[in-house]
């Protein structure tokens, strides 16, 4: 089933398939909002390396892990189980570390070679999400180079960033959501994933991205080393009139037995700042990032605010 809902995508030869890669793009995201990349540039040797750096910086003592404190200002630094979900009612099983290009990082001393391999890590993430990125802006009739521009990580004021998660493991944990059911705010998401780490789940249904409805049935996807995860976020569900989908999704635990830990990492497209996006056919008001994210979160929130009342 998860085969027939999240279609795999291969980036093979991209510069003479780009058609053929744009149609199957649009597709998966006019319906799952999902899909996986395969043949996209990143080795798996290059994906465990980012994974054992990842797996080194959450081993460390949390006073040293907290000497890059999560700042709510910027959204970047080591967060421990601070995520509060709408849909549970209670703080996702987590810990992560946001990262953001000229943001404060963790020292090279405490996790060695910590900044060279995750910025090469990123810089190969921002070259995959900008052929996808090409593909849908051609596909909803913008300039071809058009969200390479919103979304230029060379800019100031560009709010994309990595995410590194660790899903401690446990032993009482049967049928609970180590991450509530959720959509992403922003524009595109690349996922990684760990061999045997499952528990990623997805639902499509959504038909606006300031719905908070969904279908009845959730999906799980397989973890693989190497594949990439793709989802729309809500910004561009927005910014395609609602055509491209943002969907549901969640990390749910083993239903049986304890759940070993899981390690994960998410590069997400953010937009810049200032960047003002609309839809093709001008369905919602023109807006910048920034006020689009104040919105989504204002949303949420109010979202939350029902839930554990």
């Amino acid at each position: 089933m998860a085969e027939r809902l999240v279609p795999v995508i291969s980036l093979k030869d991209f510069d003479n398939r780009k058609e053929e890669i744009t149609a199957q793009l649009v597709e998966a995201a006019e319906t799952a909002g999902f899909l996986t990349l395969v043949d996209h540039g990143i080795t798996i040797e290059e994906i465990e390396k980012q994974f054992a750096i990842s797996k080194t910086f959450f081993e460390l003592p949390a006073e040293v892990k907290g000497k890059t404190p999560h700042s709510r200002e910027t959204n970047n630094g080591w967060e421990y189980k601070a995520q509060l979900r709408a849909s549970t009612g209670t703080y996702d099983q987590k810990e992560s570390l946001w990262l953001r290009r000229g943001s404060q990082w963790p020292s090279d001393v405490d996790v060695p070679n910590f900044e060279e391999i995750t910025r090469t890590f990123m810089d190969k993430c921002a070259g995959i999400s900008n052929q996808v990125l090409f593909c849908l802006a051609v596909a909803l009739g913008f300039p071809e180079d058009y969200f390479l521009v919103a979304n230029d990580v060379n800019k100031p004021d560009c709010l994309t960033q990595l995410r590194l998660i660790h899903y401690p493991a446990s032993e009482d944990s049967v049928g609970t959501w180590r991450a509530g059911t959720h959509t992403d705010i922003g524009c595109l998401t690349l996922l990684f994933q760990r061999e045997g780490e499952d528990g990623l789940e997805i639902c499509p249904g959504r038909e606006s991205h300031t719905s908070f409805a969904m279908g009845d049935t959730f999906t799980p996807l397989p973890a693989h080393t190497g594949p990439i995860v793709v989802n729309i976020g809500d910004m561009l569900m927005a910014w395609s009139d609602d055509r491209l989908k943002s969907n549901f999704h969640r990390v749910r635990a083993k239903d049986v037995g304890k759940s070993p830990a899981r390690y994960s990492i998410a590069y997400f497209n953010q937009g810049r700042r200032d960047f003002v996006l609309q839809g093709p056919k001008k369905k919602y008001p023109p807006m910048t990032v920034e006020e689009y994210f104040t919105q989504a979160v204002q949303r949420n929130f109010a979202r939350q605010q029902l839930a554990v009342a």
